[in-house]
């Protein structure tokens, strides 16, 4: 790899900072570097995101400020000399880029580690010392994928791997692959020749372009695309192509392993970050529903602001699970994380719609020209090109159904709650080990997490019409999810036929939503003790770094109106007879959600400082 550039001496420099330096400055400064994104004048603002856009490319700027804060580095592990020890962390350090621009994310940011994650589990210490050298100094790497990660016929293709007595030899193409151009690292997922059926079919190989035998590879063309216009997607045909053998990451025909592991980081950690690309549009929509009224938005708009923020909030919760889960109960993540993925996703389109309603009947127009309205067409573009579509969609159902009638005899209502900080956002973690995640088994730590929440939320004695109604909301989740182990238990495990089934695509929906209740449920319940572990409905100390802003976590996360608004939601997706939520639950969260417009805060757990401030 060639890690010669001029922006590795500045960029070691960074990656020397301490790496402890505080996850909330780390991103209230990265807020800062860019500015006030909805400021006509700001180079790297929404005007000038969208004006790259239109050239096809990413803003040249908003690259050069990330390769100058030595973002690469937040993707290499702190043992390798990067700052990358916890998921969770990631994902807020993430969120600044997302806010302005989900092809920037990907185009100048994770695209790089999911190709080095195979690397930082079952890499020599060779090939770790040298990738983490280039991402830390401003390079690339990207990933050439084998058939099984996607199910879309735009995306198929694949690279075969025959050994050779030298070591491999490349042979085949891949025509969409992110930032082809411009990657000085490949990690390519190749199928081993002669084919191989199974789990031992694919190889890892880290692969240095620059050196390739010449003419034995070929660059093929850009293809252009509706979504994330600015990334450059091309890609690869390999001619008889030789690489060493010291290009094999891990073992031979290792390759499904690795990816099944690093996939969970994956599916965590884009829906994570995609939730501040839909905290802009909300923000927009709060601007326009505010804009000539003094005393608030006018009626129509109030529960729909309030439940698009009772959704990201829903959101958060369960992609911070997910990613804390990694940590803390490796063997059971996947089955969380593949749910993150195929839920999360959904929430965010429909939150989008519901917004684009409030944008077009107040004929809003913003202070910057196109800017905001070009911001919510972009996301809504950027959205299924991001993998967060059908495809994607179809591969976490791939992982969900399956274990259904499994989870039903050995898992819901028997397994035991995981480990509280599962659920609590901003307690101490150990560090991220991606190889110790497990790729199948393991209890659904999200329903035993709903289950075990509703049972002490039930014998609590907090008075309150918010508090009794969460209890029924509780109680009817539980409900739920009996029906669908009843359901489950009727399956054969391994029964091909009856599992691909369309009906299972219903039940694994609702499993789905299921788990976002279980995550909001318990990760309210945290929030609304003390770190000790206070009775339920305390309004005491969160214990979450960096929150706070308008109203303060330790005051509207603690109160259980967002829960109600956020389950209300879930349940009417389910279909649910619910109660209505009590009026000042509304009322309670549109406060929050015009308080952090006009602090400039976010819309997340973590209510962090943003470079814009909503004014009154």
């Amino acid at each position: 790899m060639n890690t010669g550039t001029t922006a590795v001496a500045d960029a070691t420099a960074h990656v020397a900072t301490d790496v402890t330096t505080d996850i909330a400055e780390r991103v209230a400064h990265l807020e800062r570097r860019f500015g006030d994104p909805r400021d006509p004048g700001n180079p790297l603002g929404f005007r000038a995101l969208l004006a790259a856009e239109e050239r096809q490319e990413l803003l040249a700027e908003a690259e050069g400020l990330l390769t100058d804060e030595g973002f690469g580095a937040e993707l290499v592990p702190a043992a390798l000399g990067g700052r990358l020890t916890r998921a969770d962390t990631l994902a807020r350090v993430l969120r600044p880029v997302f806010r302005r621009d989900v092809a920037l994310g990907f185009g100048h940011g994770i695209t790089s580690l999911f190709a080095a994650s195979a690397v930082w589990v079952a890499g020599s210490p060779e090939q770790q010392r040298s990738l983490a050298r280039l991402l830390c100094g401003g390079g690339r790497a990207t990933i050439v994928h084998h058939s099984l990660a996607h199910g879309s016929g735009l995306l198929r293709g694949e690279v075969g791997a025959e050994r050779t007595a030298d070591g491999f030899s490349l042979t085949g193409r891949k025509d969409m692959v992110i930032n082809a151009h411009r990657a000085e690292a490949l990690v390519v997922y190749a199928r081993n020749l002669p084919s191989t059926p199974g789990a031992g079919s694919h190889s890892v190989l880290l692969v240095d372009p620059d050196r390739l035998p010449s003419g034995r590879v070929e660059a093929l063309p850009r293809k252009l695309t509706t979504g994330m216009r600015g990334c450059h997607f091309g890609g690869y045909a390999f001619h008889d192509c030789a690489v060493g053998p010291e290009a094999l990451v891990g073992s031979y025909g290792e390759g499904v392993r690795l990816a099944l592991r690093t996939f969970q980081l994956n599916r965590s950690l884009i829906p994570a970050a995609v939730i501040a690309s839909v905290d802009t549009v909300l923000r927009t929509a709060v601007a326009a529903a505010l804009a000539g009224r003094p005393g608030g938005p006018e009626g129509r708009h109030r529960p729909l602001l309030a439940g698009v923020f009772a959704d990201l909030l829903a959101a958060d919760a369960m992609a911070t699970t997910a990613l804390r889960a990694l940590h803390l109960v490796p063997d059971g993540a996947h089955l969380a994380a593949a749910e993150v993925k195929y839920l999360v996703p959904d929430l965010l389109r429909d939150d989008l719609e519901e917004l684009a309603t409030v944008l077009g009947a107040s004929g809003y127009h913003g202070g910057d020209g196109d800017g905001d309205r070009g911001a919510l067409s972009k996301l809504l573009r950027d959205l299924p090109a991001a993998g967060l579509g059908h495809a994607g969609t179809a591969a976490c159902q791939a992982v969900v159904i399956p274990q259904l009638p499994l989870l039903a005899r050995r898992s819901w209502f028997r397994a035991a709650e995981p480990p509280d900080a599962v659920f609590r956002p901003g307690a101490d973690l150990p560090e991220l080990d991606l190889a110790a995640l497990g790729l199948a088994g393991g209890d659904d730590l999200l329903a035993a997490g709903l289950t075990a929440t509703a049972t002490r939320i039930r014998d609590s004695a907090v008075p309150g019409d918010a508090q009794a109604t969460l209890k029924a909301y509780a109680d009817a989740f539980v409900r739920e999810l009996w029906a669908l182990h009843d359901r489950c238990r009727e399956l054969e495990v391994g029964d091909r036929a009856a599992l691909s089934n369309p009906e299972m695509c219903a039940l694994a929906d609702r499993h789905a939503l299921i788990s976002a209740a279980g995550a909001v449920l318990a990760t309210w319940e945290r929030l609304a003790t003390g770190p000790a572990g206070d009775a339920c409905g305390a309004h005491g100390g969160v214990g979450v770094p960096g929150a706070g802003g308008a109203g303060g976590a330790d005051g509207f996360l603690a109160d259980p109106s967002w829960a109600v608004l956020a389950l209300q939601r879930l349940g009417g997706r389910l279909g649910l007879a619910l109660p209505a939520p009590p009026t000042g639950c509304v009322d309670r969260v549109l406060h929050e959600v015009v308080e952090r417009f006009r602090a400039g805060s976010a819309y997340d757990l973590y209510a962090a400082p943003l470079a814009e401030g909503g004014g009154t």
